[in-house]
């Protein structure tokens, strides 16, 4: 298949273009490159079936491919929230952009949402049935409310324009590409241990999270987006849970860190706790995540010790 990834320099993106041309496809890359990084996209620039274009899905664009995945959006709090009014804008002006493309085109369309949408849950772990608990007004909400109203977009596009969508409902992914100063956990505390400065730990540290290694993600997208008749969100990550304050300790011994660990206090409106139901990603896609955090965490040490090296 001729397939458009937008966001297609970023973490996410740039993997699953790497997956996608390694199964034979055709990747049509786009991304407005506020946050994406050229790194990420220079060897796949090197694959005759990888074509890039710089392009903001704010404004409408047609494509001529087979089918789509939505990845459009910076995905770290500190990124969205830089420039909030273009994070809501992308959110649901560049999704109806690309939700229009697909039905005009007939062809499937991928979104790739957040478990950000359930907010702070008073529901552990998250089920795709529950609402969720978000602040429509707080300095998150124009990533969280507009990743729901690009939901709700998909799902009206599908019952009155019949369009073929998928939602995933990404929770916490972490591995090669992700951008040095995103501000995510994982790349936080690994750039802090590896450079032996103090971790810092936003709030008591108790909060939990679970964290899915990038390689299991990407196969879950995919195996959703190659999945018939499939219209409902469905929650991607791997439900293994962890504090943070363990997380630190884990990430300070696998780097042999001379880092302490600091406190500093909690952002308005961050989670207390993250964990995904995926009870319906196994039955419905036989996908479960199969690396497990100490494999993964190396991996992405390894690749941000060569970062850091290359600096």
């Amino acid at each position: 298949m001729k397939i458009l990834v937008t966001g297609a320099a970023g973490f996410l993106g740039s993997n699953l273009s790497q997956k996608l041309l390694n199964e034979g496809h055709k990747v049509v890359a786009v991304d407005n490159m506020i946050t994406g990084n050229k790194k990420n996209i220079k060897k796949l620039q090197r694959n005759k079936n990888f074509k890039f274009i710089k392009h903001d899905v704010i404004k409408y664009k047609s494509f001529n491919v087979d089918g789509i995945f939505n990845l459009a959006c910076p995905a770290s709090p500190q990124l969205y929230q830089k420039n909030p009014i273009h994070t809501v804008k992308t959110n649901v002006i560049g999704a109806s952009n690309l939700l229009e493309l697909a039905s005009k085109k007939k062809i499937r369309i991928l979104q790739a949402s957040t478990s950000e949408i359930y907010g702070d849950p008073k529901l552990s772990p998250q089920t795709e049935e529950y609402w969720g608990n978000v602040n429509p007004v707080g300095v998150r909400s124009c990533y969280d409310e507009g990743k729901r109203t690009a939901e709700t977009l998909f799902m009206d596009f599908h019952r009155q324009n019949g369009v073929d969508i998928r939602i995933a409902r990404i929770f916490n992914t972490y591995g090669p590409n992700m951008h040095i100063n995103d501000g995510r956990v994982v790349s936080n505390f690994i750039v802090q241990a590896i450079t032996n400065q103090n971790i810092t730990i936003y709030g008591d540290g108790n909060q939990i999270r679970s964290f899915c290694f990038v390689d299991d993600l990407i196969d879950g997208l995919i195996s959703l987006f190659f999945k018939e008749d499939l219209f409902n969100p469905i929650n991607l990550g791997n439900p293994e849970p962890i504090s943070m304050n363990n997380l630190a300790s884990e990430i300070i011994k696998l780097t042999n860190s001379k880092s302490q660990i600091t406190y500093m206090k909690l952002p308005n409106d961050d989670p207390v706790n993250r964990i995904p139901d995926i009870s319906k990603a196994k039955l419905l896609l036989n996908w479960n995540p199969l690396v497990d955090r100490e494999s993964g965490l190396l991996k992405t040490i390894e690749y941000f010790s060569n970062e850091i090296k290359a600096q």
